[in-house]
């Protein structure tokens, strides 16, 4: 599937679409490139946001907020992410995860670029409205639904999905 059909299919079944990137195999090259999707992709979110503050506030200057953005968006975080993904493998190894340090990288920047429609749409909504009920909902709704793919997609990672059988017992 492409990448876009994957993010669609996403958000109907994570557990599915991170089944089927994993058992194609440890690519980290694909792993890093979901990763600088995702962080290309959120920085392209922030451009709304930095314009309107470079146009209500002179003492902003705009070149400089873009570099200042385009400097953690996609230096900073790429390398930021790794530590979080490392680090939810950790916790999860406590509490009987027995997946691997690629499958938690990879369902940390996967469920990130599944989300970037979401932070696109944020974007929009802070950029050209601002502030308000509207940029709290749909800030809430991104926390949401990037937490709801990670965890999920960090589940089926880490093999601690049951699925139960009709005589009740837990398969794997």
């Amino acid at each position: 599937m492409s990448v876009t059909q994957d993010i669609v299919a996403t958000w109907r079944n994570p557990r599915r679409v991170i089944a089927r990137q994993l058992a194609g195999g440890q690519r980290e090259d694909r792993a890093l490139a979901y990763a600088m999707g995702a962080c290309a992709l959120i920085f392209i979110s922030q451009l709304p946001v930095i314009a309107r503050q470079a146009h209500l506030d002179d003492t902003v200057p705009l070149e400089a907020s873009l570099q200042y953005a385009a400097m953690a968006w996609l230096l900073v975080a790429p390398l930021l992410l790794y530590g979080v993904a490392a680090v939810s493998h950790i916790v999860l190894m406590i509490f009987g995860g027995k997946g691997s340090w690629f499958g938690a990288r990879l369902a940390l920047f996967w469920s990130l670029l599944a989300s970037t429609p979401l932070w696109l749409f944020y974007g929009m909504v802070r950029g050209f409205i601002g502030e308000g009920p509207a940029e709290q909902a749909v800030g809430a709704i991104l926390l949401i639904g990037f937490g709801v793919i990670w965890l999920l997609s960090l589940l089926e990672a880490e093999g601690m999905t049951r699925v139960k059988t009709a005589e009740g017992s837990p398969k794997s």
